[in-house]
């Protein structure tokens, strides 16, 4: 579906790594570029934590993606969420933000759309405890781990100050880790002189995960270096345990031995799990593709689905050789994708299939300490700390970025000091929420926004009738 003057149309499908990357490379080719996607920034996933823990602003990792492709003539941006594809008449439908639809014409197509979180079939946990996979999510963690401190400040219990100073991460992966050592160190560090009823270092990190060890994808040796330091930390490790149960201010774990246990606590985050988004089925239905137990695509080496050479699937929503969900594959499969448009674009062929080069994963742990595995080569504590730091600072986009993450962590790191702090509670999600005490039957003040969908708050007592004076 070439345009008037004969260029190929290619549309991208999501503008994190795979897509932003794909874009650049066909930027250089003979076509013509539409980059879909529903939000209007891109957003460098791997320091969602450091910003949900006010290390860093949500404006130094993400870029909005008009200014990254403005250079890039014949690349343009459209903010629409894409729901559905053609493939015989080759369009693609997509809604724009206030409702309205949309199609779009398409020689070629880049399904680079990523993932959500994954809550096993239990999406109802969803709003009790958060995933973290965009900005959005990483600011409501923000507001949950922050307020869970103001409101243990407020409480008299101790019971209640108990449970606001409990928080519970499910998932031990570098996003689990991750966070359950920024919560420590923020309470420990930052936090430690700033509270006159309570002592934030007495806050608990409790991490549970089915495996056997916290960063299994790391081997054993660091796995055993990174669990030890969590230790250290003071982050208690439930390993061997799964999540059967969630609630507001409790959740219920099962052990190995099947024995079932209620822990109290205020903060219950989700870092564990992906799943692919509802585009995944809707592109397999139209199709006839596969897709795995996560819901993602299965392509060929060339990352097309069968069938299909004119649709590529690129970054976390495809399922090709067990590939991890990780940035490197993403940017990697994104310029392949780029590349062989553009040699097709040119009437050349393309036979090469996709080759992923391991470049190695790194996961922080806590100031001065992080592990890193590359091939051979293993790296943790300070080593691993230093090769995390600038590996970061690499792959972060822009320059600006990159001078504001590096001020942000030097205040972080030599002064204990988080400037990105700010929270609102805007977000309430039921009167027992997170920012509202759990016996309080006032009604909301007028001047806080609610949650759509949230309960009513129940209405205050009318006074009863003073009798007549005189």
């Amino acid at each position: 579906m070439a345009d008037a003057s004969g260029t190929r149309r290619v549309v991208i499908v999501g503008g994190g790594f795979a897509g932003l990357f794909a874009a650049r490379t066909l930027s250089r080719g003979p076509v013509q570029v539409t980059l879909v996607d529903r939000a209007e920034h891109h957003t460098f996933q791997p320091m969602l934590y450091q910003c949900a823990t006010g290390m860093v602003s949500e404006g130094k990792i993400a870029t909005p993606l008009r200014g990254l492709l403005k250079r890039h003539r014949n690349v343009e941006f459209m903010l629409a969420e894409v729901t559905g594809i053609d493939p015989r008449n080759r369009k693609v439908q997509a809604r724009r933000p206030l409702g309205g639809a949309v199609e779009l014409g398409y020689d070629y197509l880049i399904l680079a759309a990523g993932v959500r979180q994954s809550y096993f079939g239990h999406d109802e946990y969803a709003e009790i405890a958060p995933g973290m996979k965009t900005i959005g999510d990483a600011l409501k963690i923000r507001r949950r781990v922050f307020g869970a401190f103001e409101m243990a400040e407020s409480a008299d219990d101790p019971a209640e100050r108990a449970m606001w100073l409990t928080f519970a991460l499910v998932g031990a992966g570098p996003t689990g880790v991750e966070l359950a050592g920024q919560i420590r160190e923020l309470a420990t560090k930052t936090l430690r002189r700033e509270y006159r009823r309570i002592r934030p270092e007495d806050a608990k990190v409790l991490l549970f995960d089915g495996g056997s060890a916290p960063l299994a994808v790391f081997g054993e040796k660091l796995s055993g270096l990174a669990a030890r330091q969590l230790g250290k930390l003071g982050v208690e490790l439930h390993m061997g345990s799964i999540v059967t149960h969630v609630d507001y201010g409790w959740l219920e774990v099962k052990d190995h031995d099947g024995n079932l246990t209620r822990y109290e606590a205020g903060t219950v985050l989700w870092t564990a799990g992906v799943a692919a988004p509802p585009l995944a089925a809707a592109v397999a239905k139209a199709t006839g593709a596969e897709q795995d137990r996560a819901g993602r695509l299965v392509c060929g080496p060339d990352l097309s689905l069968p069938g299909h050479p004119d649709i590529l699937v690129a970054g976390d929503m495809m399922s090709l050789d067990k590939l991890p969900g990780v940035a490197e594959v993403a940017m990697q499969t994104g310029l392949y994708a780029g590349r062989r448009i553009n040699r097709e674009a040119l009437g050349q062929t393309y036979d090469k299939p996709f080759r992923y080069h391991d470049l190695g994963s790194a996961a922080y742990i806590s100031r001065g300490h992080a592990v890193v595995s590359a091939g051979k080569m293993h790296l943790s504590g300070f080593p691993g700390w230093l090769a995390w730091l600038f590996i970061h600072i690499g792959f972060l986009t822009g320059y600006r970025n990159r001078v504001g993450a590096v001020i942000g962590w030097w205040f972080a790191f030599t002064r204990d000091l988080r400037r990105e702090r700010a929270f609102t509670i805007d977000d309430v999600p039921q009167a027992a929420g997170p920012y509202s005490a759990l016996t309080d039957s006032a009604a909301t003040p007028p001047d806080v926004p609610r949650q759509a969908g949230a309960p009513e708050p129940r209405p205050a007592a009318k006074p009863a009738a003073r009798p007549p004076s005189g």
